[in-house]
Protein backbone atom coordinates (compact mmCIF):
# COMPACT_ATOMS: atom_id res chain seq x y z
CA UNK A 1 0.00 0.00 0.00
CA UNK A 2 3.03 2.05 0.66
CA UNK A 3 4.29 1.58 -2.37
CA UNK A 4 1.16 2.01 -4.19
CA UNK A 5 0.54 5.63 -2.80
CA UNK A 6 4.41 7.12 -3.39
CA UNK A 7 3.93 6.09 -6.82
CA UNK A 8 0.91 7.09 -7.37
CA UNK A 9 1.82 10.77 -5.24
CA UNK A 10 4.96 10.42 -7.60
CA UNK A 11 2.80 10.38 -10.53
CA UNK A 12 0.50 13.51 -9.62
CA UNK A 13 3.75 15.30 -9.01
CA UNK A 14 4.87 14.48 -12.41
CA UNK A 15 1.43 15.10 -14.33
CA UNK A 16 1.12 18.59 -12.09
CA UNK A 17 4.76 19.87 -12.92
CA UNK A 18 4.07 19.19 -16.26
CA UNK A 19 2.67 22.40 -17.10
CA UNK A 20 4.89 24.34 -15.13
CA UNK A 21 8.30 22.95 -16.92
CA UNK A 22 6.05 23.63 -20.67
CA UNK A 23 6.16 27.17 -19.37
CA UNK A 24 9.83 27.03 -18.52
CA UNK A 25 10.73 25.97 -21.66
CA UNK A 26 9.32 28.66 -23.44
CA UNK A 27 10.57 31.67 -20.94
CA UNK A 28 14.23 29.97 -21.43
CA UNK A 29 13.60 29.80 -25.27
CA UNK A 30 12.02 33.70 -25.35
CA UNK A 31 15.31 34.31 -22.91
CA UNK A 32 17.88 33.08 -25.03
CA UNK A 33 19.19 34.55 -28.18
CA UNK A 34 18.28 31.97 -30.81
CA UNK A 35 14.50 32.63 -29.34
CA UNK A 36 14.17 36.25 -30.00
CA UNK A 37 15.87 35.70 -33.06
CA UNK A 38 13.60 32.72 -34.01
CA UNK A 39 10.45 35.00 -32.38
CA UNK A 40 11.50 38.00 -34.72
CA UNK A 41 11.92 35.36 -37.58
CA UNK A 42 8.23 33.94 -37.84
CA UNK A 43 6.51 37.20 -36.48
CA UNK A 44 8.52 39.12 -39.58
CA UNK A 45 6.98 36.29 -41.51
CA UNK A 46 3.54 37.13 -40.25
CA UNK A 47 3.43 40.67 -41.02
CA UNK A 48 5.44 39.70 -44.67
CA UNK A 49 2.64 38.58 -45.55
CA UNK A 50 0.00 40.78 -44.77
CA UNK A 51 2.15 43.55 -46.32
CA UNK A 52 1.59 41.56 -49.75
CA UNK A 53 -1.90 41.21 -49.31
CA UNK A 54 -2.24 44.56 -48.26
CA UNK A 55 -0.04 46.17 -51.18
CA UNK A 56 -1.65 44.13 -54.01
CA UNK A 57 -5.51 45.72 -52.21
CA UNK A 58 -4.09 49.42 -52.81
CA UNK A 59 -3.56 48.46 -56.14
CA UNK A 60 -7.26 48.12 -56.80
CA UNK A 61 -6.94 52.14 -56.25
CA UNK A 62 -5.86 51.99 -60.52
CA UNK A 63 -9.27 50.17 -60.96
CA UNK A 64 -11.17 53.34 -59.92
CA UNK A 65 -13.70 53.63 -56.17
CA UNK A 66 -16.38 50.85 -57.25
CA UNK A 67 -13.31 48.35 -57.48
CA UNK A 68 -11.83 49.79 -54.34
CA UNK A 69 -14.71 50.27 -52.61
CA UNK A 70 -15.74 47.22 -53.51
CA UNK A 71 -13.12 45.29 -52.43
CA UNK A 72 -13.36 46.91 -48.86
CA UNK A 73 -16.90 46.41 -48.55
CA UNK A 74 -15.81 42.20 -49.33
CA UNK A 75 -13.15 42.47 -46.62
CA UNK A 76 -15.18 43.18 -43.80
CA UNK A 77 -17.90 40.40 -44.71
CA UNK A 78 -15.40 37.19 -45.22
CA UNK A 79 -16.63 34.09 -43.05
CA UNK A 80 -19.91 35.02 -43.44
CA UNK A 81 -22.60 33.59 -42.01
CA UNK A 82 -20.25 32.06 -39.92
CA UNK A 83 -18.43 34.70 -38.89
CA UNK A 84 -20.09 38.11 -37.80
CA UNK A 85 -19.98 41.65 -39.46
CA UNK A 86 -16.03 42.61 -39.77
CA UNK A 87 -14.91 39.82 -37.12
CA UNK A 88 -11.99 38.50 -39.80
CA UNK A 89 -10.91 42.04 -39.73
CA UNK A 90 -10.54 42.47 -36.00
CA UNK A 91 -8.99 38.69 -35.91
CA UNK A 92 -6.49 39.84 -38.52
CA UNK A 93 -5.79 43.15 -36.53
CA UNK A 94 -5.22 41.27 -33.10
CA UNK A 95 -2.61 38.86 -34.50
CA UNK A 96 -1.15 41.83 -36.64
CA UNK A 97 -1.26 43.40 -33.16
CA UNK A 98 0.61 40.26 -31.92
CA UNK A 99 3.23 40.16 -33.99
CA UNK A 100 4.40 43.88 -33.81
CA UNK A 101 4.70 43.53 -30.32
CA UNK A 102 6.67 40.29 -30.71
CA UNK A 103 8.48 41.31 -33.44
CA UNK A 104 9.46 45.12 -31.94
CA UNK A 105 10.24 43.60 -27.77
CA UNK A 106 12.37 41.23 -29.34
CA UNK A 107 14.42 43.34 -31.22
CA UNK A 108 14.05 46.02 -28.59
CA UNK A 109 15.85 43.15 -26.08
CA UNK A 110 18.20 41.83 -28.61
CA UNK A 111 20.12 45.36 -29.49
CA UNK A 112 19.99 46.16 -26.01
CA UNK A 113 21.75 42.70 -25.39
CA UNK A 114 24.15 43.72 -28.40
CA UNK A 115 25.14 46.82 -27.07
CA UNK A 116 25.97 45.61 -23.72
CA UNK A 117 28.32 42.69 -25.16
CA UNK A 118 30.08 44.17 -27.91
CA UNK A 119 33.40 45.34 -26.82
CA UNK A 120 34.95 49.03 -27.93
CA UNK A 121 37.29 47.38 -30.18
CA UNK A 122 34.74 45.50 -32.04
CA UNK A 123 33.52 47.80 -34.21
CA UNK A 124 36.37 47.49 -36.67
CA UNK A 125 35.39 43.88 -37.58
CA UNK A 126 31.45 44.52 -37.49
CA UNK A 127 30.84 47.81 -39.68
CA UNK A 128 29.33 45.86 -42.30
CA UNK A 129 27.04 44.15 -39.32
CA UNK A 130 26.51 47.54 -37.31
CA UNK A 131 25.44 49.34 -40.71
CA UNK A 132 22.88 46.59 -41.04
CA UNK A 133 21.71 47.00 -37.53
CA UNK A 134 21.13 50.54 -37.13
CA UNK A 135 19.01 50.88 -40.41
CA UNK A 136 16.69 47.89 -39.09
CA UNK A 137 16.73 49.79 -35.78
CA UNK A 138 15.84 52.81 -36.82
CA UNK A 139 13.60 51.66 -39.74
CA UNK A 140 11.48 49.89 -37.19
CA UNK A 141 11.34 53.08 -35.02
CA UNK A 142 10.35 54.93 -38.53
CA UNK A 143 7.56 52.32 -39.26
CA UNK A 144 6.36 52.00 -35.85
CA UNK A 145 5.66 55.90 -35.51
CA UNK A 146 4.34 55.49 -39.21
CA UNK A 147 1.89 52.42 -38.10
CA UNK A 148 0.29 55.34 -35.49
CA UNK A 149 -0.05 57.83 -38.44
CA UNK A 150 -1.72 55.54 -40.86
CA UNK A 151 -4.10 54.21 -38.70
CA UNK A 152 -5.21 57.64 -37.17
CA UNK A 153 -5.18 58.86 -41.07
CA UNK A 154 -7.26 56.04 -43.09
CA UNK A 155 -9.01 53.59 -40.25
CA UNK A 156 -9.80 55.69 -37.73
CA UNK A 157 -10.39 58.67 -40.26
CA UNK A 158 -8.97 61.01 -37.36
CA UNK A 159 -6.03 63.01 -39.00
CA UNK A 160 -7.54 62.38 -42.59
CA UNK A 161 -8.77 65.88 -43.94
CA UNK A 162 -11.95 64.86 -45.63
CA UNK A 163 -12.72 61.97 -43.99
CA UNK A 164 -15.63 59.79 -45.76
CA UNK A 165 -16.66 56.15 -43.94
CA UNK A 166 -17.12 53.39 -45.63
CA UNK A 167 -15.62 55.11 -48.77
CA UNK A 168 -11.64 54.42 -48.92
CA UNK A 169 -10.97 54.90 -52.38
CA UNK A 170 -11.82 58.79 -51.45
CA UNK A 171 -10.30 58.49 -48.39
CA UNK A 172 -7.04 57.54 -49.90
CA UNK A 173 -7.16 60.66 -52.58
CA UNK A 174 -8.15 62.77 -49.84
CA UNK A 175 -5.17 61.82 -47.89
CA UNK A 176 -2.37 62.37 -50.34
CA UNK A 177 -3.53 65.90 -51.87
CA UNK A 178 -1.91 67.00 -48.63
CA UNK A 179 1.73 67.16 -49.25
CA UNK A 180 2.76 66.21 -45.84
CA UNK A 181 0.67 63.35 -45.84
CA UNK A 182 2.33 62.30 -49.50
CA UNK A 183 5.77 62.54 -47.76
CA UNK A 184 5.41 60.74 -44.68
CA UNK A 185 3.97 58.00 -46.50
CA UNK A 186 6.63 57.92 -49.44
CA UNK A 187 9.64 58.00 -46.22
CA UNK A 188 7.97 55.38 -44.59
CA UNK A 189 7.78 53.09 -47.70
CA UNK A 190 11.54 53.66 -48.45
CA UNK A 191 12.32 52.59 -44.73
CA UNK A 192 9.94 49.70 -45.27
CA UNK A 193 11.77 48.52 -48.42
CA UNK A 194 15.56 48.41 -46.44
CA UNK A 195 13.60 46.66 -43.50
CA UNK A 196 12.09 44.17 -45.72
CA UNK A 197 15.76 43.18 -47.91
CA UNK A 198 17.86 43.44 -44.20
CA UNK A 199 15.20 41.53 -42.32
CA UNK A 200 14.44 38.62 -44.86
CA UNK A 201 18.26 37.54 -45.66
CA UNK A 202 18.63 37.81 -41.48
CA UNK A 203 15.45 35.90 -40.55
CA UNK A 204 16.57 33.17 -43.50
CA UNK A 205 20.11 32.66 -41.41
CA UNK A 206 17.88 32.22 -38.17
CA UNK A 207 15.82 29.61 -39.94
CA UNK A 208 18.89 28.07 -41.23
CA UNK A 209 17.60 28.21 -44.82
CA UNK A 210 20.17 29.83 -46.17
CA UNK A 211 23.48 27.74 -47.28
CA UNK A 212 26.45 28.76 -50.07
CA UNK A 213 24.62 27.42 -52.81
CA UNK A 214 21.25 28.72 -52.05
CA UNK A 215 22.99 32.30 -50.67
CA UNK A 216 22.98 34.27 -54.49
CA UNK A 217 19.24 33.57 -54.72
CA UNK A 218 17.99 34.53 -51.05
CA UNK A 219 19.68 37.59 -51.18
CA UNK A 220 18.20 38.20 -55.06
CA UNK A 221 14.76 37.45 -53.13
CA UNK A 222 15.47 40.19 -50.46
CA UNK A 223 16.44 42.62 -53.22
CA UNK A 224 13.46 41.60 -55.61
CA UNK A 225 10.88 41.24 -52.96
CA UNK A 226 11.98 44.62 -51.39
CA UNK A 227 11.87 46.43 -54.86
CA UNK A 228 8.41 45.46 -55.35
CA UNK A 229 6.96 46.45 -52.12
CA UNK A 230 8.51 50.03 -52.01
CA UNK A 231 7.31 50.17 -55.52
CA UNK A 232 4.14 48.92 -55.29
CA UNK A 233 3.03 50.95 -51.72
CA UNK A 234 4.49 53.94 -53.72
CA UNK A 235 2.82 54.27 -56.95
CA UNK A 236 -0.52 55.13 -54.83
CA UNK A 237 0.45 58.17 -53.13
CA UNK A 238 2.60 58.99 -56.49
CA UNK A 239 -0.38 58.44 -59.01
CA UNK A 240 -2.63 60.90 -56.42
CA UNK A 241 0.04 63.62 -55.95
CA UNK A 242 0.85 63.06 -60.09
CA UNK A 243 -2.92 63.79 -60.46
CA UNK A 244 -2.88 59.81 -62.49
CA UNK A 245 -5.71 59.01 -59.83
CA UNK A 246 -8.50 61.63 -58.90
Amino acid sequence: MALTSERTERSGTSKRSTPTVGRGAIAALWDSTVGKKAAMAVSGAVLLGYLVFHMIGNLKIFFGPADMNGYAAWLRTIGQPFLGHEWFLWIARLVLLAAVLVHGTAAYQLSRRDLRARPTGYQHRRARSSYATRTMRWGGVILALFIVWHILDLTTLTVNPKAEPGHPYENVVASFHTWYSGVVYCLAMLALGLHVRHGFWSAAQTLGLNNPRRDRALKAGANLLAFALTAGFLSVPIAVMTGAVK
